[in-house]
């Protein structure tokens, strides 16, 4: 954590949740119940953006990408 009122404290939280709202989020702006949202965003973080989304701070590649490159996941035949 940085000094308080610093613009960085939340940066990576802020940054997740624009990509959240901006990827997952129905045209009308809600979803219909909270069983559906809280479906569709754990599908979301652990099907998509902890596996196959590309981050800027892994030089783009997806984290899945990313650990096969450092030889820690191990493809299941």
């Amino acid at each position: 954590m940085s000094a308080k009122g610093n613009c960085y404290d939340n940066a990576t939280c802020e940054s997740f949740f624009g990509s959240l709202k901006a990827e997952l989020l129905p045209s009308c702006g809600y979803f219909a119940s909270r069983e559906l949202a809280r479906k569709a965003i754990f599908e979301y973080i652990e099907g998509f953006y902890n596996t196959y989304r590309r981050h800027s701070s892994l030089g783009y590649i997806s984290p899945f990408e990313h650990l096969k490159k450092q030889n820690q996941v191990t493809l299941a035949a």
